[in-house]
Order: C-alpha cells, then structure tokens, then sequence
C-alpha cells in the first residue's frame, strides 16, 4: 500500500488510540481492529462471529477490494479517503450484566435504519452539513450519495452491520455520478478519527435504547429519529423491489417493522426491501 503519509489530507486511523478511547470498562466495545487492507469487513466480522466472537466486535479498514453494498453493488474508495467499519451485534443473546432480554428476530429490520440514524447524526453534528437518510440504508448529504449501510444476519441469529462513508474523495473518485464527500460538500469536519469515535459512541447509545427496550423502535425512540432524518417520506417514489413490478406512489411513513408505507394509485402498499428512486423533490427538498 505504500506510506500511508505520502496524502497529508489522508492520515491512517490510528488503532491503538482509537481502542484506548472506545474499548473502555463497563463500554459497549471490546474489540477494534483497523486492518490496512481487507475483502470486506463485513466478510471479516461474519467470520469472526462464526468463529464464536462476542458482541462488540469492531474491525475497520483502510482499503477494502471486495466491498459490499446491498444486492450484491460493489463499494470502492481510494485507501484511506473514507469509512470502511463492521460491527457485530447479538440481540438475540440475553445481557444479564446489562438487562437486556433477547431480542426476537422480528425487531432486526431496525438494524440498519438504527446505523442510519447513528450515521446521520453523527455527520451533520461533526460536519455541520445537511446530513439525511434514503429509506432503507443510504446516507444523503446535500441531496447526494455520501454513505450506505450492509446489515446481515450470520451464524443464525448474529448482525454484523457495516458503514461506509465517502469523506475526502474528490469529484473525480467518486463511485458514481450523484455521490458525493464531506470533503466535497464543504463539512467543517473531514477527520476519520473524530467522526469515527462520533459514529461508534452514537450507534453503541441507540443500540443500547432499543434494547433496553426489547427491540421496541416506538418506547426507544427510534422510529421517531428515523422518521425525522428520512428524507423519503412525504415524497414520490419508484420502488423496485426484489420481485414483481416497481410500487410507485407517495411515501407516507414508515411502520412499526421499518417498512415503506407507499401511497399508491391502487391503495396502500408496503415495502419490506427495495431500491428507492426520488421521483421529484418537495418544496425545499434536495
């Protein structure tokens, strides 16, 4: 990979720092590895939970080859110009020391809705910049691309939920026309070491809400900062869903199992996965 110092607007993740600050007694997070190059640190945390890892797991990277987004897209950066980090979470195994009840497989679809609001959150506090969500798990700044989110059930009832984000690739890096970066979206913060500890520390105190209160996204407050943050309600939409023919029509809300509730010609449909397209911008919207 060459030195990693050689683009001073790059600097490497520094782990052992980062692990002083996040690996803490009594903390969510008791492991974090920053790797300088991986497949995909999705792969990696899955084979880690396979392998009997506990919840709390943190692995990053400075380069993936094989990343992925969702239906099989591919998610490429330059080394050390973005967010590249897994995490895994067990909701389904009891936390006496912490209260915590199982979590039934059902409340998952929360999963990656709940890293969008950690994500979100943590950008637009950071980077003083527009920071919102396209249902299911794309982050949007300024109208444009800059960050997504994987979850996927492993070792039967294990999460790992991976993030990228797009920080300080230039216009000519960027993976597709309507992306975009914090660097390039003018963010007051373009450090991958704050906004990672932000990210980290923000999604450990949701992930600790919805489970203190079983999975709940109502009790917690989940569902109410993710409909806040999701800039797909109140707009039209195309849906292309993984079987039979696109639902299109106005977003309305999302339910109770993080699905799109979708206002059609035909009456009221719901849509549990899908590839959503703005139609048109709202008043103000981006």
């Amino acid at each position: 990979m060459g030195n990693p110092f050689t683009d001073l607007d790059r600097p490497p993740l520094r782990e052992v720092d980062l692990a002083r600050a996040l690996v803490v007694p009594d903390g969510f997070w008791t492991r974090l590895q920053v790797r300088a190059e991986t497949g995909s640190t999705n792969a990696d945390v899955a084979a880690a939970a396979a392998a009997g890892a506990g919840e709390g797991l943190v692995i990053a990277a400075e380069r993936q080859t094989a990343g992925r987004g969702r239906v099989g897209r591919q998610w490429r950066s330059p080394a050390r110009a973005g967010l590249a980090v897994s995490v895994l979470l067990r909701p389904a195994d009891p936390d006496p020391d912490r209260g915590w009840d199982p979590v039934g497989v059902s409340r998952y679809g929360w999963l990656p809705l709940l890293a969008g609001v950690a994500l979100a959150g943590s950008v637009a506090r950071l980077g003083e910049v527009d920071a919102a969500l396209k249902w299911p798990n794309d982050l949007l700044v300024g109208g444009r691309k800059c960050g997504g989110i994987l979850a996927e059930v492993v070792a039967e009832s294990a999460v790992v939920v991976g993030i990228g984000l797009n920080v300080t690739l230039r216009e000519g890096e960027l993976p597709q026309p309507d992306a975009t970066s914090l660097r390039i979206a003018g963010a007051a913060c373009t450090d991958r070491d704050p906004l990672l500890r932000a990210l980290l520390r923000t999604l450990a105190g949701w992930y600790a809400r919805w489970r203190d209160a079983g999975g709940d996204p109502d009790t917690s407050g989940l569902a109410e900062a993710y409909r806040a943050r999701c800039d797909t309600l109140g707009r039209e939409v195309m849906v292309t869903v993984p079987a039979g023919d696109p639902v299109s029509g106005r977003a309305t809300t999302v339910d109770g199992d993080g699905r799109l509730v979708i206002g059609t010609a035909g009456g009221v449909r719901t849509v549990a996965a899908g590839d959503v397209v703005h139609v048109r911008p709202t008043m103000g919207g981006a």
